[in-house]
């Protein structure tokens, strides 16, 4: 089994940064792409960035120059650094990877969810 646990949100208000980070633990072979999706009150769930292992990287339009994912291989790390926070960036931020069990096997696995809000 494979856990993921986010950490880092919170209130800020409009204009702030904060960093989002998530730790993958269990039985993890091999972790492939790593991203963070949102989910705001009455939306489906879209992805905001995502990280391949070799680090190349993509981001939904809303936050692109405002927004920076990176990942630690060796610690099975991820991180989202959110910059110049809107109102509309508020949501329940999920951690997200696509690991490798092993034996061929290869899992999607999701966090709890941490909730960001941004105030005006």
């Amino acid at each position: 089994q494979v856990q993921l646990v986010e950490s880092g949100g919170g209130l800020v208000q409009a204009g702030g940064s904060l960093r989002l980070s998530c730790a993958a633990s269990g039985s993890i072979f091999k972790i492939n792409a790593m991203g963070w999706y949102r989910q705001a009150p009455g939306k489906q769930r879209e992805l905001v960035a995502v990280i391949t292992r070799s680090g190349s990287t993509n981001y939904t339009e809303s936050v692109k120059g405002r927004s920076t994912i990176s990942r630690d291989n060796a610690k099975n790390t991820v991180a989202l650094q959110m910059n110049s926070l809107k109102p509309e960036d508020t949501a329940v931020y999920y951690c997200n990877a696509v690991v490798s069990v092993g034996l061929g096997h290869v899992g999607n696995y999701w966090g709890q969810g941490t909730q960001v809000t941004v105030s005006s």
